[in-house]
């Protein structure tokens, strides 16, 4: 692979065996670890796995690998992930007036696709175009890195998610042609390796990718009905419940009991035994529905939002509670903008 950073090659070799030993369990917004080579086993073991499960020549994946540029943008990306910020920082990111009209309009523009896919998977289509909304802004900036160049840097130079994006960059390189939109070397998307307009990583266009519009090809850039199909296809497949809610904000009483530390896990406390400790949902549920308990520094101080198993599914996309609530204050802005034609933000 190309290394871009002007260190003797000596000197990274030796950095990337120290290096090797000191993966995971580090926090991913933990500061980059300076750029390395990799062990010379790790990128010889990753061609022979690839090319035991797909028949593919080692010498042509060899010569793909180092055909990478290392970058340290990358690496630095990952050391300031917006997740990082409070709440009060980071709604303010995705819930802008800009961001809720030019969903309206997305969806309005094509509220035909996305009511058809939205009615098949059992998935509001208002949240489909929330997810490509946080992720792409509706498609503007699907990402400027080469996939390739994304993954072998993250795989072989970043030990804190190491194993992680060693699996991603594998799956991509074993992903048939028919669930790429072109060469390899030619797809770009995010400074961690997704892609398209959902910022689906290699792992997810493989066991999620749709092929909606039957061209016999995935291609999440430029067909909508694949793009569309594939996220409702990726909320149904962990487990999304037809019209059921996602959230709803508490209210705290003067005597309820301390929140507990917010788990992302499957709900299962009902939602009654929360009222009971103090934290009452302001809009009329299922007392028996099982629920977790959101805390959150609001911009006006402490949020506590009541969360249900769709919001559990919308962390399987991105594992950030402040994610999956951005997806669906959004979601419901949009549905509310398309509904009586207004788009300014709630």
């Amino acid at each position: 692979m190309i290394d871009s950073f002007r260190v003797p090659r000596l000197a990274l070799v030796l950095a990337g065996l120290i290096s090797s030993a000191a993966f995971a369990q580090v926090p991913p917004s933990a500061p980059p670890a300076p750029a390395t080579v990799p062990a010379p086993d790790a990128q010889a073991e990753l061609v022979r796995e690839v090319a035991a499960a797909t028949g593919k020549d080692p010498a042509a994946l060899n010569a793909l690998l180092e055909g990478a540029v290392v970058q340290q943008g990358i690496l630095d990306a990952m050391s300031r992930p917006a997740e990082s910020k409070p709440w009060s920082a980071y709604r303010p990111i995705f819930l802008t007036p800009e961001r809720i009209h030019e969903g309206v309009v997305f969806y309005r523009q094509h509220r035909a696709l996305l009511d058809q896919i939205g009615a098949q998977y059992g998935v509001p289509p208002q949240f489909i175009v929330a997810i490509i909304g946080v992720e792409t802004n509706y498609g503007a900036n699907t990402g400027s890195y080469r996939v390739l160049d994304a993954l072998v840097t993250l795989a072989f130079h970043y030990p804190p998610r190491a194993p992680f994006f060693q699996g991603e960059l594998k799956t991509l390189l074993e992903l048939p042609v028919d669930k790429l939109p072109g060469p390899i070397d030619q797809i770009y998307g995010s400074y961690a390796g997704a892609e398209g307009l959902g910022q689906f990583m290699p792992s997810s266009i493989r066991d999620f990718g749709v092929d909606a519009d039957g061209d016999g090809h995935i291609n999440l850039f430029a067909s909508l009905p694949d793009a569309f199909a594939s996220i409702a296809n990726y909320f149904r497949a962990h487990g999304w419940q037809a019209g059921e809610p996602v959230a709803v904000q508490a209210d705290p009483s003067a005597t309820a009991a301390p929140a507990p530390a917010y788990e992302s896990t499957v709900p299962s406390t009902p939602l009654e035994q929360f009222t009971a400790e103090g934290y009452a949902p302001t809009a009329k549920e299922d007392p028996a529905r099982p629920a977790n308990l959101l805390t959150l520094d609001g911009a006006d101080g402490p949020e506590y939002w009541l969360t249900f198993r769709n919001f559990y599914v919308i962390t399987r996309y991105n594992k950030s509670p402040m994610y999956a609530l951005a997806v669906t204050q959004l979601a419901d802005a949009i549905a509310r903008g398309a509904a009586d034609g207004s788009s300014a933000a709630q």
